[in-house]
């Protein structure tokens, strides 16, 4: 899957993560900003990391403004933001790779 437009899910809302894409050409650009930076940053990268593989997105830039999310919230916020970035809706996300 690739990032064609810029995109945004989540909000800035305590227990939630805002995640934004963009698209850039030739490598894959993570930048997290969280509240619980020196406690979590690893992970909450991590799972940026593991959720883009297996969307299969390879180039682009994630910028993750995290309040204290979830894992599974934080993986959901990501997924939107790329199908978002795709132009996929409810009708045509590929389900079997989730």
């Amino acid at each position: 899957m690739e990032i064609l437009n810029n995109a945004i899910a989540g909000t800035l809302e305590s227990s939630d993560a805002q995640v934004q894409v963009f698209p850039q050409k030739g490598e894959l650009n993570i930048h997290v900003e969280s509240s619980v930076m020196n406690q979590y940053g690893r992970q909450i990268k991590l799972t940026a990391e593991n959720t883009l593989k297996q969307l299969g997105v390879t180039e682009g830039k994630l910028i993750i403004i995290d309040k204290g999310a979830l894992e599974c919230t934080l993986k959901a916020r990501i997924e939107c933001a790329v199908f978002r970035s795709c132009g996929q809706s409810e009708t045509n996300i590929p389900w079997e790779v989730l």
